[in-house]
């Protein structure tokens, strides 16, 4: 009580410090494609690039031959492309875009959050940065070209040679206007197998040059072979970036070095190293000369860099560097991918949801619901700084472009953990109440309780926020895309709702008590004292009937194969028709509804032209199987309206083998990092039990939903992140009660006993966090519509599916190590 002052100066400026990071709001808060749209590109990876490779390095191959190793190298360079790509601009889950390729095409989409007219080219100097890294060497007749050119006055458009220069370099013509081309070196392009390149320097006065050379076209190192890359600082202050390769690249490193030194088996001239030139992305950055072997795998580039360019460039090749230059053929703006109609649906339905639990707790718990209410307005509030915090810290520890302190871009999996982050929040206030109505109930006064309450709580509310916030740092540090967005804000939620429920309620509740006088604190009840229902009992038929979920489920599952996975899995059609009178998307999602197809992505995009946005086209996703049918209804819904256009094209899926990996081994190191905290806080049978609770809940919740006639898809797996944190949530809960009845109980009853009784102590709470979340998912099964319907529907079967399992799974996992001994 005597730092009550203190915490109300700190509740009242991290309020401040957060309203001020999302004011003005529309400014601030960005949100993703799903919810607000963005700019599409289709990208095309450079098939001449990647033939004039080839024949370099085969110049015998032709014919069939070469068509097939062309074929072969491009769609390994499109692969490559889709992660590089992905991982440039994935980021913190920052960005969360939409990357898959065209399986027909040489072209890949790329769709990123928020961007429209006025900042289209500064996402199409991030696509464009292609990070594609050549180490070549210099060729030897480099110095005589190049005078042969300075001897003829001769310099390429939109450069010319300086009246006093002092040696072989040229400076940038000012007259030459804006629409030159400064990488268009025309006539200079190519002489002989050497390209025509210009390196940028300084002179002493400061002033910019340019350095010609003739550079070799053959690539003599990939940067698919670079390991890391960073930014770093010479002795003399100015940036480089430093190299590092992999087992393979750093030997092929070593050979090139060796034999273009001095002396060197392949340099024609002995008493001098060959010059080893950077490129990258067609820009050449640095050319020094080769003096020695080097053996250690490391190498520079250095050249006239700024702080912010040696960044962006090191975090470029960090990400990745590509097989294969790629080319922006077409930019677009694009609605949202839920569709506006489902966004509003899901907005109302999330309101409606919020004021019924805001109502129910206030009704409930009477005076104590209402300071729970307050919290939580407070929690939503102090959200941003939670954001912004948990971004920054994550920040620290990873090395992507997107890294950085800031707010994240809101996307439905961002929106689901802070859906989770509420349902802790409510759950940590009703265990609080729980407690302080058995303490009321013991004898205690209304100040003296809610200190006991608090007291015994907080190792609840501490093992189940921490295994949860464990969770969701595993998910960031070996997922990526949306389920780093998806563990940002968990975890902001999580800090935030923390640091509320224990510190700022109890402050509320205690200051008002003590003020106040309270002599009782008045609450209405579901499930009376001393309810003793036999659950331990009744675990065979529990788990006999879970297996037979799982095993029924899985069964149709398996037998249904790639019918349970949207087009983000597997790939599908994608239409796109121009009408002279629009449909809205409301009327679109209707008649492919009645058609049958309930996962169509549906969205309007604008072309980017030189006069700015083009005319309006919708486009259609949907499964392969699927586009005979949504032709058909389209044509014959739509024929009035003047379909002007109907274009088809394949595409592949969003979710590549790279982010599957990526999600599955988050998945996997989550649970051992689960199973090692419980083990150390409880004991290695209690983490088995929420283990297996935890892929219970998950089986039958992706069992149930697609034997429902509904696929997988991104919003799916948002789902069941969440379920995943609910289900650790609401184990922890019971397994910390057993704990403490155990050591009240020693000696006095077994195993079997004290988790019947823990389990009955805690099923009023157990019912009423399952209620408070229901209400909210509900109504957004009841009023949502498309994608939001069905995370709602995910939501809804993993809620009631982990209720469950806490009461009838984990408790009795538990209990094959210890049967019917006493404790």
């Amino acid at each position: 009580m005597k730092n009550t002052l203190w915490k109300w100066l700190l509740l009242a400026g991290v309020t401040a410090w957060s309203l001020a990071l999302v004011h003005p709001f529309k400014d601030k808060v960005k949100l993703g494609l799903d919810l607000q749209g963005g700019a599409s590109f289709t990208v095309q990876v450079d098939r001449s690039k990647v033939e004039e490779l080839i024949k370099d390095e085969n110049p015998e191959i032709g014919g069939s031959k070469l068509s097939a190793k062309v074929d072969k190298d491009v769609q390994t360079a499109k692969d490559v492309a889709l992660e590089v790509i992905r991982n440039r601009v994935d980021g913190l889950g920052i960005a969360e875009p939409e990357i898959y390729p065209q399986t027909d095409t040489d072209n890949i989409i790329v769709r990123l959050p928020g961007i429209d007219s006025e900042n289209i080219q500064e996402a199409t100097d991030l696509i464009q940065r292609a990070a594609f890294l050549e180490f070549r060497l210099v060729h030897m007749d480099s110095d005589k070209w190049v005078s042969e050119l300075f001897a003829e006055r001769l310099a390429p458009p939109g450069y010319k040679i300086p009246d006093a220069a002092g040696g072989n370099y040229y400076i940038l013509d000012r007259s030459a206007g804006k629409d030159i081309d400064t990488k268009d070196f025309g006539s200079f392009g190519f002489r002989g197998k050497a390209e025509f390149m210009l390196m940028k320097d300084s002179l002493r006065d400061g002033s910019t040059i340019y350095r010609p050379l003739y550079v070799e076209i053959r690539n003599q190192l990939p940067g698919t072979s670079l390991k890391d890359a960073s930014a770093q600082y010479d002795m003399n202050n100015q940036p480089y970036i430093s190299l590092s390769f992999d087992s393979k690249g750093a030997d092929r490193f070593a050979q090139i070095t060796a034999s273009y030194s001095p002396n060197g088996e392949n340099n024609q001239n002995n008493n001098e190293g060959r010059r080893l030139a950077v490129v990258m992305d067609g820009t050449l950055y640095s050319a020094p000369s080769i003096r020695e072997p080097i053996y250690g795998g490391s190498a520079q580039i250095t050249g006239q860099f700024s702080v912010e360019e040696a960044m962006k460039l090191a975090n470029a090749l960090r990400a990745g560097s590509l097989k294969a230059p790629l080319n922006i053929i077409q930019k677009s703006e694009v609605d949202p991918s839920l569709g506006s109609d489902s966004i509003q649906s899901g907005i109302r339905a999330v309101i409606f949801g919020g004021i019924l639990v805001l109502v129910f707790m206030a009704l409930y718990y009477r005076f104590a619901g209402v300071i729970a209410d307050l919290s939580l307005l407070l929690v939503m509030i102090l959200l941003p700084f939670g954001m912004w915090f948990a971004s920054g810290i994550f920040g620290l520890f990873t090395s992507e472009s997107g890294a950085q302190a800031g707010l994240p871009v809101l996307t439905l999996p961002g929106i689901a953990g802070i859906v989770l982050t509420i349902g802790m929040a409510v759950d940590a206030n009703v265990l609080i109440f729980e407690r302080i109505r058995e303490e009321l109930r013991s004898g205690k006064s209304v100040l003296g309780a809610i200190t006991s309450g608090y007291s015994k709580a907080f190792s609840t509310i501490f093992d189940a926020n921490v295994t949860t916030l464990l969770t969701a740092a595993i998910l960031f540090w070996q997922g990526s895309g949306a389920i780093r967005g998806f563990a940002v804000t968990l975890s902001a939620g999580i800090l935030v709702s923390m640091l509320m429920v224990l510190v700022f309620t109890r402050m509320f509740l205690e200051t008002i008590a003590d003020k106040a006088k309270l002599k009782t604190m008045k609450m209405l009840t579901i499930i009376k004292s001393g309810t003793n229902i036999d659950f331990v009992g009744k675990r065979i038929p529990a788990i006999i009937f879970s297996l037979i979920l799982i095993v029924g489920t899985w069964g149709v599952f398996v037998m249904k194969g790639q019918d349970n996975f949207g087009i983000d899995f597997t790939g599908g059609t994608s239409y796109l028709f121009r009408f002279e009178q629009q449909p809205s998307v409301e009327q679109v999602r209707e008649v492919l509804g009645n058609a049958g197809i309930a996962d169509a992505t549906i969205q309007y995009q604008r072309g980017f032209g030189e006069a700015g946005k083009t005319a309006e086209a919708l486009e259609i996703k949907i499964g392969f199987e699927e586009g005979d049918a949504a032709l058909t209804a389209m044509q014959t819904a739509f024929s009035g309206n003047g379909i002007i256009e109907a274009g088809e094209e394949k595409i592949g899926a969003q979710i590549g083998a790279e982010l599957k990996k990526k999600g599955i081994t988050a998945i996997l190191v989550a649970m051992v990092g689960i199973i090692i905290y419980i083990s150390i806080r409880f004991e290695f049978s209690f983490a088995v039990g929420a283990i297996i609770a935890l892929l219970h809940d998950v089986l039958i919740t992706v069992g149930i939903y697609c034997l429902c006639g509904r696929q997988l898809s991104l919003t799916i797996i948002a789902a069941l992140l969440t379920i995943v944190g609910y289900s650790v949530n609401d184990t922890i809960v019971v397994f910390d009660r057993i704990r403490e009845d155990i050591k009240l109980m020693k000696g006095k009853a077994s195993y079997s006993e004290i988790a019947n009784l823990s389990i009955n102590q805690t099923l009023s709470r157990t019912l009423l966090t399952s209620l408070t979340t229901l209400l909210t998912v509900v109504m957004l099964v009841v009023v949502g519509g498309g994608a939001i319907n069905d995370f709602a529907w995910a939501l809804l079967i993993g809620v009631v599916v982990g209720t469950y399992s806490s009461i009838f799974i984990a408790t009795p996992v538990v209990l094959l190590w210890h049967k019917e001994k006493k404790v």
